[in-house]
Parts: structure tokens; sequence; C-alpha cells
């Protein structure tokens, strides 16, 4: 069921005054990391605010996202802790409805 979004990961973020261009470098450069995971199928880096930020990322089942809790952008924000005002919170969450682009799945389970 790959493209199938069931579950996923809120990942809330605060900048240190000072750090935010170096947060965003950080994350758009995650961008070439989650795209060599196969079972995330699909990953936004946003802004919510001047010093928030956020992940949200979907995954078809609960070994793609552990695959992901342990790959190369988790590694990334234990390494890039002097970044953050305070410790990255971690969700996880269950998707109930999603609608992704033409050619995947679009009913989460």
């Amino acid at each position: 069921m790959a493209g199938e979004a069931k579950l996923a990961l809120w990942v809330r973020l605060e900048a240190k005054a000072g750090r935010e261009k170096d947060l965003e470098s950080f994350l758009r450069a995650g961008l070439s990391l989650v795209e060599q995971e196969p079972a995330t199928t699909s990953w936004y880096a946003i802004r919510l605010g001047p010093s928030t930020y956020g992940i949200f990322d979907t995954f078809g089942d609960e070994a793609g996202r552990q695959a992901h809790l342990s790959g190369r952008v988790a590694a990334g924000l234990k390494e890039k802790a002097d970044l953050f005002a305070q410790p990255p919170s971690v969700e996880k969450v269950d998707i109930l409805a999603a609608k992704l682009p033409p050619g995947k799945a679009n009913k989460a389970a």
C-alpha cells in the first residue's frame, strides 16, 4: 500500500533567538534526505510564526514511521540541538482522511 497516508508525525520546533535562518536552512536541506525514504509518503517543513516551525510527514504504516524516526532527519534534529529554544515536540498522529495527488492512494484506512 505504498503511497497511502495512514499515520503521521507532527513536530513543533522553536528556534533560539537569532537562529531562525539557520533552522530554515536545516529544514530545507532535510528535503533531500527524506526524498531517499521510500516509506515516507509526504513531508512538509513549515513556518508557523517568526521563530516557530514544524515538520509534518506521513506514512503508510508504522514500520515506515519508525524507519523515519531512526533516519537522518531525526538524527540531524538531535545534532542541531543548539538551534532550538526548547527540545522539539514530536507527536505521533493517525490520519483520518487525506487528499493526495493523482496516482497516490487517497483513502486512509
